[in-house]
């Protein structure tokens, strides 16, 4: 068993959403019934299993572990394995998706076809975080758009179609020019292993297309291509535009999915491909980069506070967030990758805790209009507790897991580019405007709209599931070397690769006085 282990914690949603399409009868009370409980059963075996990952993972060791190898038709090679920058997003999937299940009991409708489109979909972002084949890992990545647009476009709200579309033409378009770089890649290499990909010296000569000067060669051709895709997913400032109508028109556990979960991918796409393979490709547009960060950071930030809608709100919050981890990463120092992927951790809990937050409250009033609200705190004192933690937390409050990683980050590019961390830095400002406005309208003062004076506090359900994101949300941020020791190792050779390849290439690396040591050494 162990030594197919990934395989298992991979497929296990897979194989409860066959056994519910094949066995369970769709319709009645009954049925509905049986499928919340054996799509809860999968998905916690997942979160058990999947537990054995971490106990035989070795922080120590850099390269991938738990590697499964073999052979399928037509030469493709079906390759998995974690290291210490993946490991924690296998963690992270399977802990959110049987409290995504759980959040989910009120659904009446198609609740058969419900459940087996989350079940086939955490299979698919277990894929993209263990795949180690190009050609397996954009299957798992292009085909997590399905069960999404389905979710969205079935279960939404009134304009569901639209925001469905908009989903998966942006994030399907942006992934053509990705996969048109792996053929280039195949044909450079010879080999779709990432493995040996990452040990393969793609050309950086400077060449002229047209008259234009492309620094960096091949390596940075590359970069644009994937960075097309990862900056769509993420979703990075401009081509952010599908995530808040994504959110607002899916349902909530759609939405707890997609910003705990989705759009992390493309964070671990720049982590897994364009920093270790494209080196000299990511250093030439790091500044690029840093630019869009900081003007995600500073506009969405702006963008949230004029906000009508909570979903909204907190949508556009998370592009902010996503500018942290963009920054973190291209800093390519060890403060700044390891609060990128920290932060990435943190936010899928906050993040997928106020979708939630929404998401009873909704239940109740079937409005997401803040205005509609206020004075909760008076009924529902439970909630107004929670959601307090959360909206702290997504500040960046000291003590909770938000300061953490978007303090590493602001150190790494501080190190690196003191004028974006200070146009950084003000995000964290704006950041406590919007998410203190938000609670302050709907929680605080006097209860006066009659509409509100019936509603009910949080139930035994809704506490549970709340209880283990505030467990991790306060863990993580008392205590995060844990996280930091495990990512840490992983991450010091990540960086350590990249300043080499750097030096050998002949650019300056920008970077912490020990980093530069090290690829002098």
């Amino acid at each position: 068993m162990l030594s197919s282990l990934l395989s298992i914690v991979t497929f296990t949603p897979a194989l409860g959403a066959l056994i519910m399409a094949l066995l369970l009868r769709g319709g009645d009370e009954a049925a509905d019934r049986n499928a919340k409980w054996l799509a809860m059963a999968a998905t916690s075996a997942t979160f058990v299993i999947s537990l054995f990952i971490l106990f035989q993972f070795d922080p120590s060791d850099t390269g991938f572990q738990m590697v499964e190898e073999a052979d399928w038709l037509l030469g493709l090679q079906y390759k998995m394995g974690v290291d210490g920058i993946s490991v924690l997003f296998v963690l992270l999937t399977t802990f959110i998706m049987p409290l995504v299940i759980a959040a989910s009991w009120d659904v009446k409708t198609r609740v058969k076809e419900y459940m087996i489109a989350f079940l086939v979909l955490e299979t698919l972002m277990l894929g993209v975080f263990m795949a180690l084949d190009l050609v397996l890992f954009y299957v798992f990545f292009e085909a997590c758009l399905i069960p999404m647009f389905l979710i969205i476009g079935i279960w939404g709200g009134a304009n569901r179609i639209y925001a469905s579309f908009k989903f998966f033409l942006y994030t399907f378009l942006g992934s053509v020019l990705m996969l048109v770089a792996m053929v280039a890649m195949y044909a450079d290499a010879g080999t779709t292993d990432m493995v040996r990909l990452l040990q393969h010296e793609f050309a950086s000569d400077s060449f002229s297309i047209l008259g234009v000067q492309i620094v960096g060669g091949l390596q940075t051709m590359l970069f644009l291509a994937f960075f097309a895709s990862f900056a769509v997913k993420m979703p990075m400032w401009p081509v952010h535009t599908w995530l808040p109508d994504a959110h607002v028109q899916a349902p909530t556990a759609g939405s707890v999915v997609l910003a705990a979960i989705l759009l992390k991918m493309g964070g671990y796409g720049f982590l897994r491909f364009s920093l270790p393979m494209f080196p000299v490709g990511s250093d030439v547009m790091a500044n690029f980069v840093f630019t869009l960060s900081v003007i995600a950071i500073i506009y969405t930030s702006l963008v949230a506070l004029v906000q009508e809608d909570m979903k909204k709100l907190i949508a556009y919050s998370s592009v902010a967030h996503m500018g942290y981890v963009t920054m973190g990463i291209f800093a390519a120092n060890q403060q700044g990758v390891d609060g990128a992927i920290f932060q990435m951790i943190s936010h899928g809990f906050i993040s997928g805790a106020l979708f939630l937050c929404v998401g009873v409250i909704y239940d109740r009033m079937h409005t997401r209009e803040i205005d509609a609200y206020g004075g909760l705190v008076n009924r529902m004192p439970a909630y107004a507790l929670i959601f307090m933690l959360f909206t702290m937390a997504n500040v960046g409050l000291p003590g909770t897991s938000g300061f953490v990683g978007e303090f590493l980050t602001l150190m790494g590019i501080f190190q690196v580019n003191t004028w974006v961390a200070a146009g950084a830095a003000t995000g964290v400002i704006l950041s406590a405007a919007y998410a203190l406005w938000l609670y302050r309208r709907v929680v605080m003062g006097d209860l006066i709209k009659e509409s509100l004076k019936t509603i009910t506090d949080m139930t035994t359900r809704e506490k549970a599931i709340f209880a283990p994101l505030v467990v991790m949300t306060i863990w993580m941020g008392v205590y995060p070397a844990p996280i930091l020791d495990r990512i840490g190792p992983s991450v010091a050779a990540l960086v350590e690769q990249y300043d080499t390849a750097l030096a050998d290439a002949g650019r300056h690396v920008d970077a912490a006085p020990t980093q530069v040591a090290k690829a002098d050494h």
